[in-house]
């Protein structure tokens, strides 16, 4: 191949226009596309920035004309040219005005032929894409991601900057610690039969960072859990995280919400009504059934356990003395979309999050059709009716069952609902702050109650006293910042009291000596004047996936991993030799399955 010798890049491919006509210019980069009309040779040439059309014909010299039938997809070259008019003016290219009439041409790499299609309506496999990453990052809307990726980077280091907080770098190998998702695991070669664990977050070391006086921290950085994934969850993620000193709920929020504002002015030019709207966990759970509402769309969960407690329909009658609840959703106006094998569809949908069935009560022009109308009496069926403020058009679904089966069938349902009808609207930004989370929850499996965040959080100052008496009565100092229905970032006031922190503790079921061998360092260094704060750390990928209008985690994150955490692109993880394994002290047996 041919090195560039002389020639020197002068122009980008996508930032030509008619501004640089009669200029001579020099572009590289890949061929994306190349048509030979015989005598003249058309060929889009891409880089970072767009692409833009070069010409080969009766002007281009000879040799450079002959070269240029020796051009494919993806070879790798540089052209040296005039820019002038098109004669057959593209106006569906930001380039689509212009061409370049080429008078020297050097091919820097030749290609094979790609296995898959460098353009973004390509259709190929997902498993494909991550296999050929370095192919898949080539497509102009991978490239947009991840532009935006790193100018969303630079947009809130600059705002944090300007705000007085500090970018200190966290360990990556710390110490293991419960009360969270699954640790990665990483052995010593040094200290044999002892391991660190990759962060599930720096909240921590944060925390001291908080001792030592730093008084505004932040970091953009990685973090590992070790746990099933999700859609659009991955096994290592990026946290832009911060914390404050001398502050309570209000002093963080209130940062946060200008950084909102200043993002959201950025990218997609909204200016976002401060304060955002705060709602409590009670009244989101109550409204919504999930902690993340999606405040875009109605069909908000109406209780209707008092007007059906004595009814001769069991499955309501018996959940209730069971101590469970009847809820649902009113879908107002779309009953004409939803067809009984529709409804069974929901109900399966349903089950899939405990819930045993799905009644339903439609009202049409005929009345009200519904297979549950003959055990509820006129007056019941009226007021059930009434409590949704239903009318003709209306469709009625309702779950009986534990409250917590009830909120996540509902919750779920309620977003299915809005996805199913497609109506969305997916220009818009709905904001909002949960706030006064429960301290608590109480886990069925260990039989205690665990951290509904983590054991650092502080409780609301009125309801210390019922740590040890009333503990699910406990309210956190707690906030998250929720857009669309997706959690994008979440905090808290942390305890900064080492009395405090071992009445956590015991409350959470460590005695006093587990708790200082899981979190020693922690509780020594509060010994020494820790003052009150506070912090938040926001999903990066989650937020750029946002701004960016992609629907999946993996296509603003340059080298993702598989929903089985694996890489395809370099089969990780893989097996180790077993020298490797000798050298930090580790035997793997493998069982059969």
């Amino acid at each position: 191949m041919e090195s560039m010798g002389i020639l020197r890049r002068t122009h980008m491919c996508g930032q030509l226009s008619k501004a640089n006509i009669e200029e001579n210019v020099i572009l590289m980069g890949w061929v994306q596309s190349e048509r030979n009309l015989g005598g003249i040779h058309f060929v889009d040439l891409r880089d970072v920035t767009g692409f833009v059309q070069v010409v080969f014909d009766e002007n281009t010299p000879k040799d450079v004309l002959e070269k240029s039938e020796l051009l494919h997809q993806e070879y790798v070259i540089a052209v040296k040219g005039i820019v002038r008019m098109r004669e057959s003016v593209n106006p569906n290219i930001p380039t689509g005005e212009i061409e370049v009439l080429a008078n020297e041409l050097k091919i820097l790499d030749t290609a094979s032929t790609p296995p898959i299609y460098i353009k973004d309506d390509d259709n190929v496999s997902e498993s494909m894409r991550l296999k050929y990453r370095y192919l898949d990052l080539r497509k102009p809307f991978m490239q947009k991601n991840l532009i935006l990726r790193s100018k969303l980077a630079k947009v809130v280091r600059d705002f944090l900057y300007e705000n007085n907080f500090i970018e200190v770098e966290t360990p990556m190998l710390t110490k293991p610690t419960p009360e969270g998702a699954r640790d990665y695991l990483v052995p010593s070669r040094v200290n044999p039969g002892k391991f660190y664990a990759l962060p599930q977050s720096p909240q921590l070391m944060k925390q001291l960072l908080m001792v030592s006086g730093f008084d505004r921290y932040f970091q953009i950085v990685k973090c590992f859990r070790d746990e099933d994934l999700r859609a659009n969850r991955q096994p290592e993620f990026t946290q832009i995280d911060m914390e404050m000193s001398f502050v309570d709920i209000d002093d963080v929020i209130e940062v946060n919400e200008r950084l909102l504002y200043k993002i959201f002015k950025e990218f997609k030019n909204i200016d976002i009504e401060l304060p955002i709207k705060r709602i409590s966990y009670k009244e989101a759970m109550e409204r919504y059934g999930v902690d993340k509402p999606d405040l875009r769309f109605g069909f908000e969960i109406v209780d209707i356990t008092d007007k059906v407690h004595d009814s001769s329909f069991k499955v309501f009658s018996d959940n209730i003395k069971n101590g469970g609840k009847v809820k649902g959703i009113n879908i107002n106006g779309y009953s004409e979309k939803f067809t009984r094998k529709d409804i069974q569809n929901l109900e399966e949908y349903c089950k899939t999050f405990g819930a045993k069935g799905l009644a339903w009560i439609k009202i049409t022009d005929e009345g009200i059709t519904s297979p549950i109308s003959k055990f509820l009496t006129s007056e019941e069926l009226q007021n059930v009716i009434s409590s949704f403020k239903a009318k003709k058009g209306d469709l009625i679904l309702i779950v009986a069952d534990k409250e917590s089966i009830v909120y996540d069938s509902l919750g779920n349902l309620r977003n299915e609902i809005a996805r199913r009808l497609n109506i969305i609207d997916e220009n818009e930004f709905s904001f909002v702050w949960v706030v006064d989370f429960p301290l608590f929850e109480f886990n069925d499996e260990e039989n205690r109650y665990v951290a509904k965040h983590h054991p650092f959080t502080h409780p609301m100052d009125e309801d210390i006293d019922l740590l040890e008496t009333n503990p699910e009565k406990v309210r956190a100092k707690a906030y998250d910042i929720v857009i669309n229905g997706d959690e994008i970032g979440g905090g808290s006031i942390r305890i900064n009291n080492s009395d405090l922190q071992k009445k956590m503790f015991k409350a959470l079921g460590f005695s006093e000596e587990e708790a200082y061998d899981k979190f020693g360092f922690l509780l020594e260094a509060f010994k020494y004047g820790t003052p009150p704060h506070g912090g938040i750390a926001y999903g990066f990928d989650r937020l750029a996936m946002l701004l960016t209008n992609s629907s999946n985690i993996r296509d603003v994150i340059a080298f993702p991993k598989t929903q089985s955490a694996t890489c395809l692109l370099t089969n990780a993880p893989t097996v180790v030799s077993n020298d490797q394994l000798k050298e930090v002290h580790i035997k793997v047996e493998v069982e059969n399955e």
